[in-house]
C-alpha cells in the first residue's frame, strides 16, 4: 500500500486527502476527485462574478437557465430547511439565494464518491475543517478528530478543545460551525438577526458529511434550544460551546467522548 495526500486549494479553503491504496493510478483519481470541487466552485460561487449563481443573482439568469445542478442543489436545500425546522436556509436576508452552507460538504462527497467508485477506501477528507473518515481506515490515528477551541487560530491562546474518536462508533464525519474565524456570518432566519447570542460554536457528529454541516450550521442559527431539538434526530449528536465557556451536548456526544478517553 502506498500513502496519498493531496492538498487542493479551492472555495476559499484548503481540502485534504490522505489515505493509502495500491491503485496504480491515484494520482489521476485524486485529479478526477478535485475537479468535482472546482466545478461546484465555478457554478456556486458568489465570489466569482460570472458563476451561474452570481448571474442569478443579480437577476440575469433563471434557475431553469442555469445548469441543472442548481436546480437539484436548489431542492436539496428546500429539504434540509424542512428538516431542521426552517434553521437551514439558503437564501440571505437579501433574498439572494446562498448554498453556501451546503455546497462545500456536497461538492466533498462528490469528491469522496469518486475515489469510492475505484475502490480507494482507506482514506480521509479534511473539507476546511469539516472531516470524514472512509469505513476502512487502517491507522488508529485517521479515526481521531480534533475540535479547536472557538478561537481564532491566530491567537496564541488557539488550540485543541477535545478530541474524539470515532472507531468503533456509527458515525463517520464530524462538521463544525461557529463565529471565531468569519464572525457574524450565520444568520438566524426565523429572526432576520445574525446569531450571535449565547452560542460561540456547535459541533455535529453524523454518518455523512453533509448532514453534519447541515445540522452545525442549523444549530448555531437556532442557538441553545437546538439541543433539545437535535437531541431527537437519529444517527445526529452534538456539542454546544456557550459564550460564557460553559459546553453541553447531547448524550450520544458524551458518550463518544468518554469513550474516546
Amino acid at each position: 500500500m502506498t500513502e496519498f495526500r493531496r492538498n487542493e486549494e479551492c472555495m476559499g479553503t484548503v481540502f485534504v486527502f490522505r489515505g493509502r491504496t495500491d491503485h496504480p493510478e491515484i494520482e489521476s483519481l485524486l485529479n478526477r476527485a478535485c475537479e468535482k470541487l472546482h466545478e461546484a466552485d465555478r457554478i456556486f460561487s458568489l465570489y466569482k462574478p460570472e458563476s451561474p449563481l452570481s448571474q442569478l443573482a443579480r437577476g440575469e439568469t433563471s434557475v431553469a437557465a442555469c445548469p441543472p445542478v442548481v436546480d437539484h442543489v436548489w431542492n436539496l436545500c428546500e429539504e434540509w430547511e424542512q428538516t431542521t425546522g426552517g434553521y437551514f436556509k439558503a437564501f440571505t436576508p437579501q433574498h439572494t439565494f446562498d448554498p453556501s452552507g451546503l455546497v462545500k460538504t456536497w461538492a466533498a462527497q462528490a469528491a469522496i464518491d469518486v475515489l469510492l467508485t475505484e475502490g480507494v477506501t482507506d482514506f480521509t477528507l479534511n473539507a476546511g475543517g469539516d472531516v470524514w473518515i472512509g469505513d476502512v481506515v487502517s491507522e488508529d490515528v485517521d479515526w481521531k478528530i480534533g475540535i479547536s477551541k472557538p478561537i481564532t487560530i491566530a491567537s496564541p491562546e488557539a488550540g485543541v478543545l477535545a478530541v474524539v474518536n470515532l472507531k468503533g462508533s456509527e458515525f463517520r464525519a464530524l462538521a463544525t460551525s461557529g463565529s471565531a474565524e468569519r464572525g457574524a456570518h450565520i444568520w438566524n432566519p426565523q429572526g432576520v438577526e445574525a446569531a450571535t447570542g449565547e452560542l460561540v460554536q456547535v459541533s455535529v457528529l453524523a454518518k455523512d458529511l453533509v448532514t453534519a454541516d447541515v445540522w452545525a450550521t442549523a444549530a448555531f442559527a437556532e442557538g441553545p434550544r437546538a439541543l433539545d431539538r437535535i437531541a431527537k434526530v437519529e444517527g445526529v449528536e452534538a456539542m454546544f460551546v456557550f459564550s460564557d465557556g460553559n459546553i453541553d451536548g447531547t448524550d450520544g456526544f458524551a458518550e463518544v467522548l468518554r469513550a474516546s478517553v
